[in-house]
């Protein structure tokens, strides 16, 4: 580890030497954070939007392929995270963290303002969703720079026994992107009548990211260089490759590999479960009303910013490990007994109706085949009414049988022709039918008891994103060295944020089409969580927290 300390020394020099006053970090921390948070706010608008977009871009008649097709859509922006954290990566370890994400901030501003100006699908048709993945793509090549440039920027200005909790307002801010976004949807639609933010209306957030990347640009004009970066490039001591230098530094796989899959794929997991696996859960199959949804999450997510803030100073005291460590087998325990919590307060009469009244369906190739309409594929029957079953929330067994059967209550359910031609007259006909044995359809307006149950739980999913959240800007920053930090910290960050979590709503959504089971793709977390774990335990080092030339055993 020889070769590690000359780096570290000029890192502690360069904090020895130019240490900022208290002014200046909360003029980092600030404008940091509030760059993130715009950042993050333009790339969550589209998710929070989801359930309007999928009729804008997409012509589908099955309304779960539609919602698929926008986490599709959505996870595109995530699988070219990884390529923007090796673009801006490089720039930021070659050229400087101020400059490579003023670049990231402003590509991402402009993309999202750019969705806010694509005509939908009924004016040029296929058109609309190839315009869309294209801004996508630029949103996720920015955000593949943006996370690392803000955490890497905040971490070099930051006192050793304070980095955890200036760097917790980065993790805080990705959060308060997401809740930035739920606010301005309600605003729009406190502004605008229903069907006027359905038409149109829906525009406005997307384009109010001009108004934010004004904002951001002149905040983060006003910051100097990192003293790190500038005691680096002074000593001649940057690197001349960042990228091939991430996985040829003596040590940095195995870093590369446990920031990967014992951080990130926790951290990343958890953090979509809690906030954009509730909204859809609650949103879809459990018929909450849209503004309810927006309210609690509000309530919510605003609340649970201060729980990142909390446990990244936390982390200072007892390291890093620990927290994480504690919200990793903390969600192994409760992220079950959690959704069932939400499902039964959500809608209750929607539980209690498949206990009395089971539902049980028979038939010939009984499977469903979510993007069946997508590739001009033939669903079966039974594969309809299965689709159309989870779409509704409602729970069903599978029988072996001949022909296709549906009964409730073991009463046999009548199936008219038109049902199986048209899904909108499906969905109609069998919410209708199920009506009768007492299922309820209607959009749900729980009672304030069971509010504040709902606000509880998602408080509680918000504390285990916390845990694991927290810390990692600090804890990341940390693991690798100086003059290839950026790109080393950025690329198994953005991996893991990009594929594990990104594609997180795609593949539960999928997990649960193909199953009928609404709780079921909540296995996907706990495995990656779980793998997680015992990646994080092997990895990270426990103890207080530690500059990277500090640990000889990497």
């Amino acid at each position: 580890m020889a070769t590690t300390i000359p780096q570290a020394s000029s890192e502690s020099a360069a904090l020895a030497q130019r240490e900022p006053s208290a002014k200046e970090i909360r003029l980092v921390v600030g404008a940091s954070s509030a760059g993130t948070i715009f950042e993050w706010y333009d790339f969550f608008i589209y998710g929070t939007l989801a359930y309007i977009l999928k009729d804008a871009f997409y012509d589908v008649d099955d309304p779960t392929l539609g919602l698929l097709l926008v986490w599709s859509t959505f996870a595109v922006g995530f699988a070219f995270r990884p390529i923007g954290a090796i673009l801006f990566g490089y720039l930021g370890d070659r050229l400087g963290r101020k400059y490579t994400f003023l670049v990231t901030v402003t590509l991402m501003g402009i993309a999202t303002a750019g969705v806010g100006f694509i005509p939908t699908v009924d004016q040029v048709g296929v058109v609309a969703p190839i315009i869309v993945i294209f801004l996508r793509v630029l949103q996720g090549l920015a955000l593949g720079g943006e996370y690392g440039g803000a955490a890497i920027y905040v971490a070099e200005h930051a006192p050793p026994e304070k980095r955890g909790y200036y760097t917790s307002f980065i993790q805080a801010s990705v959060a308060g992107g997401f809740v930035l976004s739920i606010i301005v949807v309600l605003a729009c639609r406190a502004l605008i009548p229903q069907d006027d933010f359905v038409e149109w209306g829906w525009r406005v957030p997307f384009l109010l990211s001009i108004i934010l990347l004004a904002i951001s640009l002149w905040m983060r004009l006003m910051l100097s260089e990192s003293p790190v970066f500038q005691a680096m490039k002074e000593a001649g001591e940057t690197s001349g490759n960042p990228f091939v230098e991430s996985f040829t530094y003596p040590g940095n796989k195995k870093r590369i590999f446990v920031a990967l899959f014992g951080v990130t794929g926790i951290l990343t997991t958890i953090w979509y479960t809690a906030f954009f696996s509730g909204m859809s859960f609650l949103r879809g199959p459990m018929h909450v009303e849209d503004l309810t949804v927006e309210l609690i999450l509000l309530i919510s997510g605003g609340i649970a910013m201060s729980f990142y803030i909390f446990v990244g100073k936390w982390s200072d005291r007892v390291g890093r490990k620990l927290p994480i460590m504690i919200g990793a087998l903390a969600t192994l325990v409760l992220l079950f007994p959690a959704f069932w919590g939400l499902g039964s307060l959500a809608n209750p009469g929607l539980a209690a109706a498949a206990e009395r009244s089971p539902i049980v369906v028979a038939g010939l190739d009984c499977s469903t085949d979510p993007f069946a309409e997508l590739f001009d594929r033939e669903q079966t029957d039974c594969g309809k009414i299965l689709g159309t079953l989870t779409a509704s929330g409602v729970s069903y067994t599978l029988e072996e049988g001949a022909t296709l059967r549906l009964e409730a209550a073991g009463e046999r359910i009548a199936i008219p022709p038109a049902w199986l031609e048209s899904g909108v007259a499906r969905t109609a006909g069998l919410q209708a039918a199920l009506s009768a044995y007492g299922f309820d359809f209607s959009r749900q307006q729980p009672g304030f008891a069971n509010l504040v149950g709902i606000v509880a739980i998602l408080l509680g999913l918000g504390l285990l994103s916390a845990l694991t959240y927290g810390s990692v800007a600090a804890l990341l920053s940390e693991m690798f060295p100086p003059k290839i930090r950026y790109s080393s910290m950025s690329i198994p960050y953005h991996i893991g944020a990009g594929y594990l979590g990104g594609f997180l709503p795609l593949i539960s959504g999928v997990i649960v089409a193909s199953t009928g089971d609404i709780y079921a793709g909540l296995w996907y977390t706990w495995g990656v969580v779980a793998f997680g774990v015992l990646v994080l335990w092997w990895g990270i080092p426990s103890g207080p927290p530690r500059d990277f030339a500090d640990d000889a055993r990497t």
